[in-house]
């Protein structure tokens, strides 16, 4: 299976649980991977022929930055339902969630979520 690669996005949103978290916000990076057959776009050359990941991003950058969510993992969900429902060449979706700034009294780089979700056929 093909597919299309978008790293390290960065958002800044309000997700989590903790009061302080919906109000001061924190920084979110996304990485996902959008499993597809791309061979039709690689013979014609034509954006027509492929998921345009510019669109793809709006739609998580529209969810990350503008919807609210306590859990990163109803964020991951919220994220896949939406690619799956708007882009039907998308037969599987991985989603990573980071999230650096997590209120966890310690030293990390981050805490996350991961999700892969496939087109019910």
């Amino acid at each position: 299976m093909d597919k299309i690669i978008m790293k390290n996005l960065a958002f800044f949103g309000y997700h989590g649980v903790l009061k302080e978290e919906n109000v001061l916000g924190q920084k979110f990076f996304v990485d996902i991977e959008l499993y597809a057959d791309l061979k039709k776009a690689g013979i014609s050359d034509d954006v027509k022929d492929t998921i345009h990941y510019g669109e793809v991003y709006e739609k998580v950058k529209n969810i990350v930055e503008e919807k609210r969510f306590g859990l990163l993992e109803a964020l991951a969900e919220n994220i896949s339902m939406t690619i799956l429902d708007s882009f039907s060449m998308v037969e599987e979706i991985s989603i990573k969630i980071r999230k650096p700034e997590a209120p966890v009294n310690g030293i990390y780089d981050y805490f996350g979520v991961e999700i892969r979700r496939r087109r019910n056929v």
